[in-house]
């Protein structure tokens, strides 16, 4: 632990394996959070809850596909029991499938929606009642740049990606009263294990070429690292954003902007 920002607080976070959602599980924790993570690999999601115990921070696993509803009850029911309650739930599990519409088959389309949408509606829907008998609390969606601008053959992830924006603010309107603020972040390129895998299906001789590529697309010139988006996770999270509610914040190096002109 480094700060108490988010001491006696308890979040769940999803995705935490690896990329985004290990570097906010890391956040939280270092902030005094203690963090119940969530994600399929169970090797991966281990390694990361041993990490934060290693420097002095608090974690549990919970291993489970996020688009099955006995995960997210296991998440909500772990944060309660070990914990004491919840105040915090960040959404960041996140899968991709490629090609064009008529290429997807059914079992992926339902794959990346089941992961993308269901996954975060589900948590949602178990943890704002925690939320609520704390009195209130944060929740941080994981949308995408690509809710807004596309790019070729990936129309299953840029709809859930959309649905993720527009769940955001319905669920923000419905809570306010509660005292629940609902959020996300749209990230562009972020060097994750999942930008990887695509750099590597794209120029499978060259990666790093196409990822060096794929950051210099973005007016900053480079790709965004999952830290960069786990402080404004935290800040959205946090007390200083108290007056925030049902938006979509960037974290795109000025991709949208560029593209907007």
């Amino acid at each position: 632990m480094t700060g108490t920002r988010f001491a006696g607080r308890v979040a769940i976070v999803t995705g935490a394996a690896n990329g985004i959602g290990a570097a906010v599980a890391h956040a939280f924790a270092a902030e005094g959070a203690s963090v119940v993570a969530v994600d399929l690999d169970a090797e991966m999601l281990r390694s990361v809850v041993e990490e934060i115990a290693a420097d002095g921070g608090a974690a549990t696993a919970v291993t489970g596909d996020v688009g099955e509803e006995p995960t997210a009850r296991r998440a909500a029911a772990t944060a309660a029991e070990s914990y004491g309650g919840l105040d915090v739930l960040f959404n960041g599990a996140g899968v991709n499938r490629h090609g064009a519409v008529p290429d997807v088959s059914l079992a992926d389309w339902e794959f990346v929606l089941g992961a993308n949408l269901r996954g975060p509606f589900l948590l949602m829907k178990h943890a704002i009642p925690l939320l609520r008998e704390r009195g209130g609390g944060a929740i941080v969606n994981t949308a995408s740049v690509q809710a807004f601008a596309s790019m070729p053959a990936v129309p299953a992830y840029a709809a859930s990606k959309a649905g993720v924006v527009a769940l955001t603010a319905a669920a923000a309107l419905d809570h306010a009263k509660d005292g629940i603020r609902v959020n996300c972040v749209a990230p562009g390129s972020v060097r994750t294990p999942m930008l990887r895998a695509a750099a590597e299906q794209y120029a499978p001789d060259d990666p790093e070429r196409a990822l060096a590529e794929w950051g210099a697309v973005h007016p900053i010139g480079f790709l965004a690292e999952p830290e960069d988006v786990a402080a404004l996770v935290l800040f959205l999270a946090g007390p200083e954003s108290r007056a925030i509610t049902g938006a979509c914040y960037r974290v795109d190096g000025g991709l949208l902007a560029k593209l907007a002109h």
